[in-house]
């Protein structure tokens, strides 16, 4: 096996592991799988963690997470399901950063890996092994990477930044 299908091959490995688990955290959001909460508890949750309105961001939070995790996996418009994924994850760091790194503590380790891994593949490419390949890369173009990247973080900056305000208009209206 040649380098080249070697980096392909591992290329299909990451993108299915991290695909796998972020399709499973958003169906868990969305439909209650996996002993998820569903839409409802999920976007009443939202709400308590500052998160408004709660359904649209419980359901924004499910989709990246089911949709981007779905088309890493697939191999299939990699920059924008790499950009949805991370951008979906800048919110779970936003919530659990009060808790510092680690996870055992309730840190923010856990979803910094996941979206720092998505945004990687993303930026890297699917590979030989993958829609985007097998497509001639219709939906895996630079203008593309650029745009999707530079939409989730914009889309992530104004969600995390209403959250914080939102915790400080709450805050000062009980102190």
């Amino acid at each position: 096996m040649s380098c080249i299908n070697r980096r392909d091959l591992a290329l299909l490995a990451l993108r299915a592991g991290t695909g796998a688990v972020l399709m499973a955290h958003g169906t868990q959001k969305l439909f209650g799988w996996f002993g998820g909460a569903g839409l409802d508890k999920t976007a009443a949750a939202m709400e308590h963690m500052g998160f408004t309105p709660g359904r649209h961001s419980a359901l924004a939070a499910g989709l990246g997470e089911t949709g981007g995790g779905a088309l890493l996996v697939l191999g299939l418009a990699t920059p924008a399901a790499g950009a949805a994924a991370a951008g979906a994850m800048a919110g779970a760091v936003a919530v659990h950063a009060p808790a510092g790194f680690f996870a055992q503590g309730g840190g923010y380790e856990y979803p910094a890996f996941l979206g720092f891994t998505a945004a990687a593949i993303g930026l890297a490419g699917a590979g030989r092994y993958s829609l985007d390949h097998a497509t001639g890369h219709t939906f895996d173009q630079r203008w593309m990477l650029a745009l999707a990247f530079a939409t989730s973080a914009v889309a992530a900056g104004v969600v995390v930044t209403r959250r914080a305000r939102n915790a400080a208009d709450t805050s000062q209206e009980n102190g």
